[in-house]
């Protein structure tokens, strides 16, 4: 008896390993190194404010990033139980209802935590969480069109996280020149989410998801992704150089320039090579998102 009390208990409560699972720790590092951006590019000294940094890592990491997985592998559950049987929710170790109860404890707690960061911080987050249910949950559900889910998923990885670190640093509104930049690397983004949809082109044309790859096909997929990475950067290097950041917006255009190769390449095999760009072009992208952060991190507003 005592060993059926045992079982029924373990098959009634998620294990803290499954839940870990559930949120995907491996996808807290976008948005952490975006939040870093908005850190550094605030001008704010870091030992200044070292227990509000630690916050907003735990904000743009765990919480909200980790809300998002957890909303989203809910709303999956029924695609992932024929595709990823293994996974937390299908495989039965976060049974019943919990996956949703996480979802939905996470979002609360997620607000409640910014709440006390500031109002900027606050508004922030509640962007990225409403971005994430109306990314995974119905009515809305911008993951099955590929123009509407990619731009959230952008937002929500680079844009707002780096928007959060410098209103956190700064205690107010970023200046102009500090949203610029987060907008025009979260578009960049953009570019790097079309490519990340390239590993489930069949899959998803079986199931009606229909991302970007999908709608126009592989390759001019691959040609728009190119050029929605390049553009914002090139975008990047001219205010650099207008603001006399000469040298940092050098540091950007060799990187950019480095990215050109490899997108050609990219483009001789888009499927076969999005994996390797995701793993090569995009470090060299986000390296640029730091050097742009260091070079206005003294400047005023626009």
């Amino acid at each position: 008896m005592a060993r059926t009390a045992t079982s029924d208990v373990a098959a009634t409560y998620p294990s803290p390993a499954a839940c870990l699972q559930l949120l995907k720790p491996i996808t807290w590092f976008a948005p952490m190194w975006a939040y870093g951006c908005g850190v550094i590019s605030s001008g704010v000294p870091v030992v200044d404010r070292l227990p509000e940094i630690v916050a907003g890592i735990l904000l743009a990491g765990p919480l909200v990033c980790g809300t998002s997985q957890a909303v989203n592998d809910w709303y999956d559950r029924h695609v992932d139980a024929i595709n990823e049987p293994d996974r937390p929710i299908p495989s039965g170790r976060i049974p019943g209802q919990w996956g949703l109860w996480i979802a939905i404890g996470l979002t609360v707690f997620s607000a409640a935590f910014a709440a006390t960061l500031g109002l900027w911080a606050f508004v922030a987050a509640l962007i990225g969480l409403a971005l994430a249910w109306a990314y995974s949950a119905p009515p809305f559900r911008l993951k099955n069109n590929g123009w509407y889910g990619n731009a959230a998923v952008a937002a929500c990885y680079e844009g707002l996280p780096w928007f959060t670190g410098a209103a956190i640093m700064m205690s107010a509104r970023p200046d102009a020149l500090i949203i610029v930049m987060a907008v025009l690397y979260s578009a960049g983004a953009y570019g790097i989410m079309i490519l990340n949809d390239f590993k489930a082109i069949d899959g998803d044309r079986q199931l009606g998801v229909r991302t970007i790859p999908v709608q126009i096909g592989a390759a001019a997929a691959a040609r728009l992704s190119c050029l929605i990475i390049a553009a914002p950067q090139v975008a990047v290097i001219g205010i650099l150089a207008v603001y006399g950041r000469v040298g940092y917006g050098a540091i950007v255009a060799a990187l950019l320039f480095v990215q050109l190769f490899l997108m050609r390449a990219l483009l001789d095999d888009p499927r076969g090579r999005a994996p390797w760009f995701n793993a090569t072009g995009t470090t060299l992208y986000v390296l640029g998102m730091l050097a742009t952060a260091i070079a206005i991190s003294d400047l005023g507003d626009m």
